[in-house]
């Protein structure tokens, strides 16, 4: 089929992920980070004066990016005099940057940090290091910012976050979880005396309880997000565990899931109220009253935010979104309600003729309702019945939102449908429903993604032959092993998926090194072989794109070249491209670029 004429190109949407992240607040001025496709993928801090103005601090090479986890987080902290400590990518050490000097390092090399805070002249952090037999141990510790010698205060577990220091300086708040769980099964927030010596104390959380984002009301009492009554929702609680009190009981998230290391999805006020995201699906702002539990939405045109908030007296700065806005960052007056974008992603967005609006949609299934967003084509009218494309996030432990996403404007604006599937497993929708994904990785999700495009077909919305679907990371697994079980999609589009799981334990890193135990089981041969795509590549009878960064640490490429490899053999059509330097999640503009050229050549092909 020709497709439509579109504005949209591939360079516009490599070029769209420049995303703002990370905010930091204090005395009228607004630091946030920059992901730059445009500068080889590198991670600039931005600073916005009190008067307007904005500068980048870090000029290349430097890349403020950290390891930790893989996934990393917010690689920087501000001190009270304005230095910013931040993460080099390139050797993981803290960097100490003062005015307008050069960088200075603050730690030696082998370490990893992340969750950085700044207190006392020291960072509090989590540490992570890696010894030459590939063993990683972490702990919470205090860098002077001095030069002294560093301190441990937390360690013996196998993860931490979180750390907070209560105002009077005399305890530490954290959070910590050992393997096979991840931070949304089960964690504890404990705490440590930092005078007297004593050991630290368990306040909240266990195996079947997923505690995050502590911060102190006081120099006695916590607030915490627990998922105690199957949603993430706000609570209030001494730090000996005494006293707990839900904030906000709501059959919402208040939270998303921690992938990456340094959010803080609410922020206190100078008045006592708390600015709080909260939802489903999207998280939307609101104020908090904790004494009297109202929660007030405040009326803004964005339909979600990201997990990161700070605050610089009455006024809140995050990143938000919405259908036709990128995300940006933006300062919100808690007092008059208005507010004001400081930077954004995107420089000229397309005619607004070419994007579309998201529909919420629920597809009844017996087994549960799947939740999923669907983005018809958005140009002028087409004869028949169009092709759809299903997108399957990764995580799987993730979502999708509603943000302006130029990658489905691409498709859209050619006249290719797209459903945006949160297949059961995804967050945004409470534990029960991220919790049907517990031991039926490969089951669920795929059936999900196969009822999606049969769905898509009885509502008259989608030509039968030409619905594709398309993923990345776990979404990848979910792609191609829906292509295995269903002839239902005329094509298939990998981004560095999974086809195997047992070298997915083996080789994974450290992270996520148990989490298939969780998705699928302990390994077993047989349960393994019926579910992996690897082991159901006979099944495959539509042609397939695979993409890969040969430097991923998270999915190794002989994940997606094994798959390649097995299709070829099979005399199944099957296009595998690689790109060196690139690692999980493409980054610079060239790579998007020619990915997205190699999708659109596909789509062409197989909806012919």
């Amino acid at each position: 089929m020709p497709f439509w004429p579109s504005p949209i190109s591939t360079r516009d949407v490599a070029g769209s992920g420049v995303r703002p992240g990370w905010p930091v607040a204090m005395d009228g001025r607004v630091w946030w980070t920059e992901d730059r496709p445009d500068e080889g993928g590198r991670t600039v801090i931005v600073r916005r004066a009190a008067d307007g103005t904005r500068r980048d601090l870090l000029p290349a090479p430097w890349c403020a990016r950290t390891r930790v986890h893989e996934y990393g987080g917010r690689p920087y902290a501000v001190t009270p005099a304005g230095d910013v400590v931040f993460v080099s990518l390139g050797d993981q050490r803290l960097y100490v940057l003062s005015g307008d000097g050069e960088p200075e390092p603050l730690t030696d090399d082998g370490c990893r940090y992340a969750d950085l805070l700044v207190h006392d002249g020291q960072v509090w952090c989590v540490r992570e290091q890696h010894d030459e037999n590939g063993k990683v141990t972490r702990a919470v510790v205090a860098i002077p910012l001095d030069g002294g010698e560093t301190r441990v205060w937390a360690t013996g577990c196998d993860f931490y976050a979180g750390p907070a220091v209560s105002p009077d300086g005399r305890h530490l708040a954290y959070v910590c979880w050992d393997h096979p769980r991840m931070p949304w099964d089960g964690t504890e927030l404990r705490v440590v005396p930092l005078e007297g010596g004593g050991a630290a104390w368990r306040v909240r959380g266990g195996p079947t309880e997923s505690v995050l984002a502590p911060s102190w009301k006081d120099d006695s009492r916590l607030y915490l997000i627990s998922d105690a009554s199957g949603w993430w929702n706000l609570y209030e609680v001494g730090m000996r565990g005494e006293g707990a009190r839900a904030l906000a009981v709501a059959e919402e998230e208040f939270t998303l899931p921690p992938w990456q290391l340094g959010g803080m999805p609410y922020t206190v006020l100078p008045d006592g109220r708390l600015a709080v995201l909260h939802g489903r699906g999207d998280l939307r702002l609101g104020l908090l009253d904790p004494g009297a539990g109202t929660l007030t939405d405040l009326d803004l045109p964005y339909s979600g935010w990201n997990a990161a908030l700070a605050a610089d007296g009455t006024s809140v700065i995050g990143i938000a979104y919405a259908a036709a806005t990128p995300r940006s960052v933006v300062a919100v007056d808690t007092v008059t309600g208005g507010h004001q974008p400081l930077g954004q992603a995107l420089g000229p967005l397309p005619d607004p003729a070419f994007l579309p609006v998201p529909e919420p949609v629920l597809l009844r299934r017996p087994s549960a309702d799947v939740h999923a967003f669907l983005y018809p084509p958005h140009a002028p009218a087409i004869d028949g019945t169009p092709p759809y494309v299903i997108f399957v996030h990764g995580g799987p432990t993730a979502h999708a939102d509603t943000a302006l996403d130029l990658e489905k404007a691409f498709l859209t604006s050619r006249g290719i449908g797209v459903l945006d599937l949160n297949y059961g497993g995804s967050t945004g929708y409470g534990r029960a429903y991220r919790d049907r994904l517990r031991g039926q990785w490969g089951v669920v999700d795929v059936e999900d993604a196969i009822a999606a495009a049969e769905w898509l077909a009885a509502q008259g919305l989608a030509d039968p032959g030409r619905i594709a679907v398309r993923g990345g990371s776990s979404g990848g697994w979910t792609v191609m092993a829906a292509c295995c079980r269903s002839d239902v999609f005329a094509g298939g589009v990998s981004y560095y998926g999974i086809s195997a799981l047992a070298p997915l334990a083996a080789h994974t890193h450290d992270f996520e090194s148990r989490y298939v135990e969780w998705l699928v089981g302990p390994e077993d041969p047989r349960v393994y072989a019926s579910r992996e795509p690897l082991g159901l590549v006979d099944g495959v009878s539509c042609p397939m794109l695979l993409l890969q960064g040969l430097d991923d640490p998270v999915v190794p490429p002989g994940q997606s070249s094994a798959f390649a490899d097995a299709l070829a053999e099979r005399g199944v059509p099957c296009t595998y491209l690689a790109f060196e330097g690139e690692s999980h999640g493409f980054r610079r503009t060239e790579t998007r670029a020619a990915a997205l050229a190699a999708e659109l050549a596909f789509y062409q092909q197989i909806f012919s």
